[in-house]
């Protein structure tokens, strides 16, 4: 029992997806830990941000103790768990978006629209990922789909509702906030999509021959980047914004 113990939580020193999955599980845990702490010492305004911030990324931790576990396992990808994950987080990501602008004036059918487009976003990827049996025209129908929420939220961070807001709060800090969250969505979130399409009967697999076996290697590392720097850049809002 206890050498079958040690097996699975043993990190071979010769897999890079191993070594990233419990890096992003200590980073994420780290930054949560942060998040919470220096809720306390920002202005009353953007506490709410700091503590989602803090559950973005303490949410992720436990996902990625989990998923650590499972690959070790079964050398698998662990997608059922990593879908958990980012149905949880990145809706909490996109409430960021609502919470910076709520001081000059969003409302909340702003934010159940970003939730609903980042979960439609999800549930739709899921489903190609999970149930397409590797059949190209149904990957390349749900993948479609996902794109329509991914689209929604990209643009309504740099032109839409989400952008005009950020303005309206004549706050330079605030703007270029929202600015480099929007750039998180642009380049960090198009690795998941890219991955999506490196799957059997994806575009990449199907086309260029791109294989999805280390695809975990790079969400991993995405996922880090993107979940620890939504929260650094409303960090630095709530530091340096103006006071309420």
């Amino acid at each position: 029992m206890i050498s079958s113990i040690l097996n699975v939580v043993a990190i071979p020193v010769d897999d890079p997806i191993a070594f990233t999955f419990f890096t992003g599980y200590m980073a994420m845990l780290a930054a949560s830990v942060f998040f919470f702490f220096e809720r306390g010492s920002v202005d009353g305004k953007w506490k709410l941000s700091m503590l989602v911030s803090a559950l973005i990324t303490g949410i992720a931790a436990v996902h990625y103790y989990y998923m650590r576990d499972y690959y070790l396992a079964t050398g698998q990808t662990p997608t059922a768990l990593r879908y958990i994950d980012w149905t949880l987080t990145v809706p909490l990501m996109c409430v960021e978006f609502y919470l910076l602008t709520k001081s000059a004036g969003a409302k909340t059918s702003l934010l159940w629209k970003l939730i609903l487009a980042s979960v439609f976003m999800l549930v739709t990827g899921y489903i190609g990922e999970a149930f397409s049996g590797g059949d190209s025209t149904q990957v390349a129908l749900w993948g479609t789909l996902s794109t329509i929420g991914y689209v929604y939220v990209l643009y309504s961070a740099w032109y839409g509702e989400v952008a005009k807001l950020a303005k309206n709060t004549g706050d330079s800090t605030v703007i270029k906030g929202i600015n480099t969250l929007g750039w998180f969505v642009l380049v960090g979130w198009a690795i998941y999509p890219i991955g999506y399409m490196c799957m059997p009967g994806g575009w990449l697999n199907t086309g260029l021959g791109w294989e999805s076996s280390n695809v975990d290697l790079f969400y991993n590392i995405a996922d880090a980047i993107n979940k620890i720097g939504f929260g650094l850049v409303v960090y630095n809002i709530a530091i340096n914004s103006k006071k309420a």
